[in-house]
């Protein structure tokens, strides 16, 4: 048996600055024991826990289940041990697999060197009982481990989301710099927007921020457009017990009601992409979308408005950012009275320039960016 099955203990990765709500999600899908820890959470949880929050969780990033821990003071060693494991019980001939690997404060001091040593045994371990091979695919594996090595002590784990959980597959165009999918849901929850007011996003790019408000609204699963997860390989996994899961899942799935989310650009690209990647989904119909730059908007009233503000990177070169973050700020004074105002600075000395006192401020890391999510209510 591997350590996941013996223990029934697994471990969620999250983003930076945003444990406590990845901690709050863990315990509303079902997972008991949590257990901080570096970048994520140790917990419990059953086959149908562990299948549910991949498929619904909007914030964790991955969910490991640990295979082997052992100590590890040599590449030798590891070789060795990796080779004992019964391999052929999680991958097939036919399918393909990554690595990945993280060392430190280790006699091991190279995390791609202890990558290929973890996969060098996999793929002996294989031609010494088949003759023959898996190959590797370090960009779409069907299966991926991570090798974690800390003060000489190894876990071999099996990635059970297969792929980063921030892929929800609706995001068919793109523009310079979109928002992860991750933080975007991390800010629409930070934010306590219910539906009972509408929400607007008057920059809204590709439209990540309207496909995650909208999911969250109209509890669409995280994975909903997702054709594969990583824990269908375990060998315990049990299809009827993840069906059961989907069904029930999806039953709780409602409408939008027209016009309670919509989104606006400048850019009449930005508006086509939005468009496509929210007709992802049958409520995506009913989300308004318009090609209209901020200081053609006249009333924004008794509303919801998030936002990533365009920065740097987004702006381009030849703009005066500052200058469009006092413009921004003028239009949620003026135009916006009796509403909220949720915006996202990934250069947070630009805060400064809008010329509103927050309510609030929250990290909220994203892409190496140091952000802030900021509330301003306007009165």
């Amino acid at each position: 048996m591997f350590s996941y099955q013996k223990s029934g203990r697994y471990f969620a990765q999250v983003a930076q600055g945003l444990e406590d709500i990845s901690k709050k999600e863990l315990q509303k899908l079902g997972a008991q024991d949590i257990k901080s820890a570096f970048k994520g959470f140790y917990f419990s949880a059953d086959k149908a826990t562990l299948y549910r929050l991949n498929y619904c969780s909007r914030v964790l990033s991955r969910i490991l289940a640990p295979l082997i821990r052992f100590d590890c003071h040599s590449d030798k060693y590891l070789y060795k041990t990796a080779g004992k494991i019964n391999w052929q019980s999680l991958i097939e001939l036919k399918n393909t697999f990554a690595v990945r690997a993280n060392v430190s404060h280790s006699k091991i001091t190279h995390s791609q060197f202890a990558a290929l040593r973890l996969k060098d045994a996999i793929v002996d371990a294989f031609r010494k009982n088949t003759g023959k091979r898996p190959n590797v695919d370090t960009k779409e594996p069907d299966i991926l481990f991570n090798l974690h090595i800390q003060n000489n002590k190894a876990t071999i784990y099996l990635d059970t989301s297969g792929t980063s959980l921030h892929r929800r597959a609706y995001r068919q165009k793109s523009i310079a710099a979109p928002m992860q999918e991750i933080v975007a849901a991390a800010i629409i929850s930070l934010s306590g927007w219910n539906g009972s007011r509408p929400l607007l996003d008057p920059m809204c790019g590709s439209g990540t921020l309207l496909c995650e408000a909208m999911m969250h609204y109209c509890r669409i699963p995280a994975g909903f457009l997702r054709n594969k997860f990583g824990f269908t390989v375990l060998p315990d996994f049990d299809e009827n017990i993840w069906t059961a899961v989907k069904k029930r899942e999806d039953s709780l799935i409602q409408d939008l009601p027209w016009g309670l989310i919509s989104g606006s650009d400048m850019s009449a690209d930005a508006i086509a992409a939005a468009t496509t990647n929210t007709g992802c989904f049958v409520q995506g119909a009913n989300i308004t979308l318009s090609v209209r730059a901020l200081q053609d908007i006249k009333s924004v009233e008794n509303s919801v408005i998030i936002c990533n503000p365009p920065y740097g990177m987004r702006i381009g070169s030849g703009a005066n950012i500052k200058d469009f973050m006092r413009q921004l700020g003028d239009f949620l004074k003026q135009r916006c009275k009796g509403s909220d105002a949720y915006l996202y600075f990934g250069n947070r000395q630009l805060i400064k320039s809008i010329g509103l006192k927050p309510a609030w401020k929250k990290i909220v890391v994203s892409g190496g960016l140091d952000g802030r999510l900021v509330k301003y209510s306007i009165y």
